[in-house]
């Protein structure tokens, strides 16, 4: 297929027209000779008193009040210019997204080596492979919705340009969140050596994106690379920092590594079927449910401490559980019929449970101190979720006495919010995740462009401090045995 560059449609501000005076209207100028009587001064007024009111009209069928700030993804402008180092001013349009043409090794081999570990077929065209299911497809996502966005899309923030010169910014499509998993189904016991290697691709992407002069130019802080799961890219996250990172959270991440200024945290995959329903109760029975595995590491040893608090209370469903069909069906199940599901902190802050919950509109209970969320800029979470710290969800009897207390009103309240803001997380809806990640992209320009500015003069030198480019996020709390 050619490749061809399109002009990006232009959104325009729309502007209002002010009131003005009426043509021909006049002020008579004040005389100094002598004072008004105040019988004339009561006829003036009364002359006056039609042109006030015309004049009072004129301006309220003129006005045009401004329009607030858009937050759908479907119909706004976004400020671009950032990338293409032209120094002009920027300009509303969509966002133009260069996509680097990877070696098929950084993605498609990628595909190959996770279904020959599985001995599932490999046709001769490895283009062809279907991405596998997991909680971390945003790259598939992402890449998918790029290759052929040659051209505007009705409701789409971001075209592909193929003129780097034409682009705002530089996007690097690598799986690296599949690439970590490719041998996941190998025996723990085989004395065979892995025919496919994750570090090994993470040094030659490095070795790949630092021979590339558009990489090279701004030192890649032009640039976007997904690494979704925590662990994805860990041997190179150095050498790629520059770049906005998509991220799940900062739980891996240092503090001058990733940050919430510079880079963009995404929603995991969900893994189980959207809820189809209303908001109602009825059908809710379940007061709180989680289904998930209950041993895991660092800040995600309170899940243990929650199973032995929970495990025993009434309306309460709390089972352990690994990633396999059979699971995902009751795990269906379970958030479909109830009012309350269960998030708490995994091996890092943030969890697939989460997002499995939205989408079933059963009302996330947060209990990781440490998470960061997605969109939080056009998204209240206060209004679709119940937060609780550690130390209070670990008293024995909190959790419940809390949630028990929470009315039926209360409850489809938080409902109706759940069922406005759910598309943010369904990465399959057209008006979903994928247009909102390129928006928070958006965001960045201007960052972006600081930023390589900014390079330009600062004396480089050596120093152990984080540079003032970072935030540094909450730091995951540890946990105490009970």
């Amino acid at each position: 297929m050619s490749e061809r560059s399109a002009k990006p449609r232009k959104y325009h501000l729309h502007r209002n027209r002010s009131a003005g005076y009426l043509p021909g209207e006049e002020e008579p100028p004040p005389s100094s000779a002598m004072l008004p009587r105040r019988s004339s001064l009561l006829k003036r007024a009364l002359l006056s008193l039609p042109v006030l009111l015309l004049l009072a009209f004129y301006a309220f069928v003129s006005f045009s009040p401004p329009s607030s700030p858009t937050t759908s993804v479907s119909d706004y402008a976004v400020t671009t210019g950032a990338g293409n180092g032209n120094g002009n001013v920027p300009s509303l349009s969509l966002l133009k997204v260069f996509m680097y043409d990877l070696p098929e090794k950084f993605n498609y081999d990628v595909i190959k080596h996770h279904a020959l570990v599985r001995s599932s077929p490999v046709p001769d065209d490895i283009s062809s492979l279907k991405y596998p299911g997991h909680q971390h497809m945003a790259e598939w996502y992402l890449y998918s919705d790029l290759f052929s966005a040659y051209v505007p899309r009705p409701g789409s923030p971001v075209v592909r340009v193929s003129d780097p010169a034409e682009a705002d910014v530089f996007y690097v499509p690598v799986f690296s969140s599949l690439s970590l998993i490719v041998n996941q189904a190998r025996p723990a016991n085989s004395d065979t050596p892995p025919a496919y290697s994750d570090e090994e691709m993470q040094e030659e992407l490095a070795s790949w994106l630092k021979e590339q002069e558009l990489w090279k130019r701004n030192n890649g802080r032009d640039h976007v690379v997904i690494a979704q799961d925590p662990n994805a890219l860990y041997k190179i996250i150095d050498r790629v920092r520059n770049a906005v990172l998509l991220v799940s959270d900062f739980g891996r991440l240092k503090s001058d590594q990733a940050s919430l200024v510079k880079d963009i945290i995404l929603p995991y995959s969900h893994r189980i079927n959207t809820y189809a329903g209303n908001v109602g109760v009825e059908k809710r029975k379940t007061l709180l449910f989680f289904m998930g595995n209950r041993y895991r590491k660092e800040g995600g040893k309170i899940r243990d401490l929650l199973f032995q608090l929970l495990e025993n209370e009434k309306d309460v469903i709390i089972k352990h559980g690994a990633q396999s069909r059979e699971s995902r069906r009751a795990a269906t199940q379970g958030m479909h019929t109830s009012k309350f599901c269960l998030n708490p902190a995994g091996d890092t802050p943030s969890a697939c449970r989460l997002f499995d919950a939205i989408v079933s509109m059963c009302i996330p209970v947060i209990v990781s101190d440490s998470i960061e969320l997605p969109f939080e800029d056009v998204i209240d979470y206060s209004k679709i979720s119940i937060f609780v710290d550690t130390t209070s969800a670990l008293k024995p009897g909190y959790l419940v006495s809390l949630l028990r207390g929470v009315s039926k009103e209360k409850i489809l309240e938080y409902q109706k919010e759940i069922k406005k803001v759910k598309r943010y997380f369904e990465y399959g809806n057209p008006n979903g995740t994928v247009n909102e990640i390129w928006r928070q992209v958006s965001q960045k320009l201007p960052l972006i462009r600081l930023m390589i500015n900014r390079d330009k003069r600062v004396v480089k030198g050596e120093t152990d401090e984080p540079n003032c480019s970072c935030i540094c996020s909450n730091q995951t709390v540890l946990i105490s045995p009970l």
